[in-house]
């Protein structure tokens, strides 16, 4: 039997009203969220790594929430997977006529264009956007907020609104940071949430500039501080004390600790 329709009967028999799962009997496109998120995550995490083994079973979690949703839309009588998956084809044919029209763009930015022509087009068709629809629109709304943020400041540069060079992203860092320092001495709570939106909001403008994914760099940064505190734990735990018997000058030689043997690892 194909491997896909494998999978597909499997589903079909987890859903069934009475011989099936009662969890996956349950389950509906929303209650599904939290896990299609959850496994898209584990599928980023699994490829930041580089472990190919552990890629391929988390592709293998998340094609199951695709085929999960597909099954009760299926049982809803809306679509099927078939119906998923040539969606899909069609729309990378559509959008690639460089590839499969034998169309030429001069340029990556005339590339870019194109692609955002046809996303604009084809919500009209489908009568989800009006001639007047932001440029800002149609950006998911559960998406991390740094990836929003940098999702929208690419949107806004492509229509003309960037600063010309990074220097003037710096410029714009060091004030929204002398900003968020006014607010911290004038202990405006309310202003100080703000200030700090700001400031992570230019942050992630400055990784556009640097031509760097800002979620993954905050990912990389998240890693690197849970590897030095795990060694810090580590060497604690040789000592035979807890984290509250040493003096935070004690738990940062450390750190420094882990800082020079990654140095020295890389090397």
């Amino acid at each position: 039997m194909d491997k896909t329709r494998r999978l597909l009967n499997i589903m079909a028999q987890l859903r069934h009203p009475e011989t099936g799962c009662p969890w996956d009997v349950q389950q509906d496109f929303a209650s599904l969220i939290p896990y299609t998120l959850e496994e898209a995550y584990e599928v980023a995490e699994a490829a930041g790594r580089g472990d190919v083994d552990d890629l391929r079973e988390e592709l293998g979690d998340l094609l199951l929430q695709v085929v999960f949703h597909s099954r009760i839309a299926e049982e809803r009588g809306h679509f099927d997977f078939e119906a998923v998956a040539e969606a899909i084809a069609s729309k990378l044919v559509r959008r690639h006529p460089h590839v499969f029209g034998g169309v030429r763009f001069a340029t990556d930015e005339e590339r870019h264009r194109f692609w955002e022509d046809s996303k604009r087009v084809e919500r009209q068709e489908k009568g989800k956007a009006g001639p007047a629809e932001s440029v800002l629109g149609q950006i998911p709304r559960n998406l991390p907020a740094l990836m929003t943020a940098q999702k929208l400041q690419q949107r806004a540069a492509r229509h003309g609104f960037d600063w010309p060079e990074i220097e003037l992203v710096f410029d714009k860092l060091h004030e929204e940071l002398d900003e968020l320092k006014a607010a911290c001495k004038a202990r405006d709570e309310l202003n100080i949430r703000e200030e700090l939106g700001d400031l992570l909001f230019v942050i992630a403008n400055l990784a556009r500039h640097l031509d760097v994914d800002a979620e993954t760099c905050l990912r990389a940064g998240n890693d690197k501080f849970t590897r030095r505190f795990q060694h810090i734990e580590k060497r604690v735990a040789e000592r035979g004390s807890s984290l509250m018997d040493h003096t935070l000058a004690e738990l940062d030689a450390y750190w420094d600790e882990a800082k020079r043997l990654e140095k020295a690892n890389k090397a």
